[in-house]
């Protein structure tokens, strides 16, 4: 059963000494949820501090400045932005089955906390985030503004994506007025790219190949390509754009080598194709236009097996 944020709220004010989890692969939305309710609890006197699952990139540094450390054992785990267990990744086994409260906004999240809120209609998880900071009655100060707007910039492709709604641009616009630095984080977000990942999309348009009278775009990174290039997790963040923005693509497939046989899969969608309905063949998820998941085998195998479910939801549309 779904809790409301009412009942979240109210679960955290009665607790203290807060661990908060990003997923594997942090990307704007899950840092951007976890910092802003970080510093929220801070405000309301409580201790808490952000578990990074994996490196914190140098572009969302800001998100933790001026947070002194914390030293404490924790009592309350809190994971923010994470549809299923094993999107925790390293931290799986020692957090799994101790998870006290999860807030998403997938829809296809699969509950393994004792309390957890789900709006499938938020754009990002920061949306969620943004309301119960609210509830708990916290100030929205322009760290805390900053924190949110990365995860509502980062998750609508800078306001472009279907996923985006009145709320999200009435959310954006009180985080403006709050002083957030709305266009300095779209710029290092959207307009600023380092060499390594200019050399990484030279490198990935090699890869490129189109399918099904060119609806479907596939491409793909390797560890070695990653070496050559020195492209480091950061520089690979947004990639998995690339294959959607091909006139008359409907289908984005971006393959991703992280491990001898094991590849990470982001698939992008329009015109109806459902990219979770893609990844779900794959035990993984997302929504509609976004989804992941992972796949072992070589390179050619897991091509191969992407590709043919993203045929079969091409064919039922």
């Amino acid at each position: 059963m779904m809790n409301s944020l009412n009942e979240i709220a109210e679960y955290l004010k009665s607790k203290d000494n807060f661990v908060i989890l990003t997923h594997q692969y942090p990307d704007g939305d899950t840092l951007g949820s976890a910092f802003a309710l970080c510093r929220a609890l801070r405000k309301l006197g409580k201790k808490s501090r952000v578990i990074v699952n994996g490196n914190l990139a140098k572009k969302f540094e800001y998100l933790a400045k001026n947070m002194e450390e914390q030293d404490f054992e924790y009592q309350t785990v809190v994971t923010v932005d994470i549809a299923s267990a094993s999107l925790l990744g390293d931290l799986r086994n020692e957090f799994e089955n101790i998870v006290d409260v999860s807030v998403d906004h997938h829809g296809m999240n699969a509950p393994f906390a004792k309390m957890t809120y789900v709006d499938a209609n938020a754009a990002a998880n920061t949306e969620n985030i943004y309301k119960l900071v609210k509830i708990l009655g916290v100030e929205i100060d322009k760290d805390i503004a900053n924190c949110i707007y990365t995860g509502l910039c980062t998750d609508t492709g800078c306001f472009k994506f279907t996923n985006v709604t009145p709320n999200t641009m009435r959310i954006a616009a009180d985080l403006m007025e709050l002083g957030c630095d709305s266009a300095w984080i779209n710029r290092i977000m959207f307009d600023t790219k380092s060499m390594a990942r200019i050399r990484i999309e030279r490198a990935v348009l090699n890869t490129l190949t189109t399918h099904c009278n060119d609806k479907i775009a596939v491409i793909y990174t390797t560890l070695a390509m990653e070496q050559e290039t020195g492209a480091g997790e950061s520089d690979m963040d947004g990639l998995a754009a690339i294959p959607r923005q091909i006139e008359g693509v409907v289908i984005g497939i971006t393959i991703k080598e992280k491990g001898e046989n094991y590849f990470r899969i982001s698939v992008r969608t329009l015109d109806g194709n459902n990219a979770a309905s893609i990844c779900k063949n794959f035990g993984g998820g997302g929504h509609a236009a976004a989804g992941g998941c992972a796949i072992n085998g070589t390179l050619e195998e897991v091509k191969e097996k992407i590709l043919k479910a993203a045929e079969e939801e091409l064919m039922r549309n």
